[in-house]
């Protein structure tokens, strides 16, 4: 069976999602999908039109990527990266063109061509479903520090051609402890990085909920999160709610990256969720100073804490390619009771974490009656001391002591070293530690220590 759509679009129909139904018949071996667009740029802007697949029982896969070619094939057996194999059930499946980008001044025409093949024309090899990769039992251990990355991509989605076990190479050259998945829009690598755990490194997964309006992550789902929402419908935060009730995570993405129609979506625009019910937000993707405007994200993420609310600070490397590590970008150092997908995932959501491309540095408090918290936890004494300890840092840093937002204190850093404070927690509502170059960039900054009770957003 063969189906051909075309249309021709205009800047007008950006941000649409356009369904092309077709029937798959009972005893179907393969469906295949070329999508095709021109042109491919205007004005040195890239069009950007996408695939979103659904079978008959629902979501099939996603082609997240760039170019105006899209390929795709799909058998009991396997399927092009971004998409599922397994048996092709019987009925109405749909085709999804995502517009996430027309460009003005010239209209843009696709064609789209599926093909339906019969199982009899088909080798056996091809339709035979692959068994589920088991999910290694690795030794538990903990309490202490890990470092990992919240945030990266393979070929499942943008990545080119990185597989997934070039990304974990890559991860163990780096002695990464953890690293989440986190491909758009799709789950089609979860089962392989999942089944790659080994006692070296947990590779654990989740997705960028990659919308017309903003970026997220969801980390610890292996189910597929919905994205196709609008801004100022509330969607968002039903979706950050309902990720948090699974005792998963959801964090706002690189909130104030250049945006369309450079880096389409890439700004969060979602207005009622400014930071709405999300918990946590990534303040720093790829190496500080990137077009994701790191330094605007931090103060943004300052203002929502002199707000009284709690939220975590975190940052992932957002890699796409092999060489980004070697760029020194920010990692998540977690303090982690249980080293396991739920005691990162747990450890996440209380903050007890720092981000940094480096530097050790941490910050604990006490209060006159003995009682100890560390960050991203409440401490509500009179007088509470703070202990920062540092290590690992440039001869020409600077310590920065940040309280509601303001500079308290600051000293050169030595390679390692400690300091005391004390604060009255009348006149302070939070307090963080910032690490900085002799150039101003962050090298690494804390989560706070709330010295008021922050609201609960």
């Amino acid at each position: 069976m063969h189906y051909q759509f075309e249309a021709t679009l205009s800047h007008l129909d950006c941000k649409r999602h356009l369904p092309h139904p077709f029937t798959v018949p009972a005893d179907s071996g393969q469906v295949e999908l070329q999508l095709h667009f021109t042109p491919a740029k205007v004005h040195d802007i890239q069009n950007m039109l996408t695939l979103t697949l659904f079978d008959a029982h629902g979501f099939r896969g996603a082609g997240h990527r760039g170019g105006n070619h899209h390929a795709v094939r799909i058998t009991p057996a396997a399927a092009t990266p971004g998409y599922l194999a397994g048996a092709l059930p019987a009925g109405e499946w749909i085709a999804q063109i995502d517009t996430h980008m027309i460009m003005p001044d010239e209209p843009c025409h696709y064609q789209l061509e599926i093909s339906v093949t019969p199982a009899a024309a088909m080798q056996p090899a091809d339709l035979q479903v692959q068994p589920a990769r088991p999910t290694p039992q690795l030794p538990q251990r903990g309490p202490g520090w890990v470092r990992g990355d919240l945030h990266s991509h393979t070929n499942h989605s943008d990545a080119d051609h990185r597989t997934v076990t070039e990304l974990l190479q890559k991860a163990r050259e780096y002695k990464l402890d953890f690293i989440f998945l986190t491909d758009h829009n799709t789950t089609s690598p979860l089962d392989e990085m999942y089944a790659a755990a080994t006692p070296d490194l947990l590779t654990l997964g989740g997705l960028e909920l990659t919308t017309f309006w903003g970026h997220a992550l969801c980390l610890g789902t292996r189910e597929w999160v919905d994205w196709r929402v609008r801004a100022g419908t509330g969607e968002m935060n039903r979706i950050a709610t309902e990720t948090y009730a699974k005792d998963q995570v959801f964090i706002i993405a690189h909130p104030r990256a250049i945006g369309d129609p450079m880096c389409t979506g890439c700004k969060w625009v979602y207005l009622e969720m400014m930071p709405g019910t999300s918990h946590l937000v990534e303040i720093w993707n790829t190496t500080w100073e990137s077009d994701s405007y790191n330094e605007q994200a931090l103060t943004l993420w300052y203002s929502w804490l002199n707000q009284g609310l709690r939220i975590v600070a975190t940052a992932g490397t957002d890699t796409h390619g092999n060489e980004d590590y070697a760029r020194k970008p920010g990692f998540c150092h977690v303090y982690v009771e249980e080293f396991s997908e739920r005691g990162i995932l747990q450890a996440l959501r209380a903050g007890h974490l720092y981000v940094s491309a480096g530097p050790q540095l941490t910050l604990v408090a006490q209060d006159g009656n003995g009682n100890a918290v560390m960050m991203g936890d409440l401490l509500t004494g009179d007088v509470v001391k703070l202990t920062t300890t540092w290590r690992d840092c440039p001869a020409d840093a600077q310590v920065r002591v940040i309280t509601d937002g303001q500079l308290m204190l600051e000293w050169a850093a030595t390679d390692a070293g400690q300091r005391d404070w004390t604060l009255i927690a009348e006149q302070v509502h939070w307090c963080v530690v910032e690490v900085r170059s002799a150039s101003g960039e962050i090298l690494a900054v804390t989560n706070p220590i709330f010295l008021r009770s922050p609201h609960v957003n």
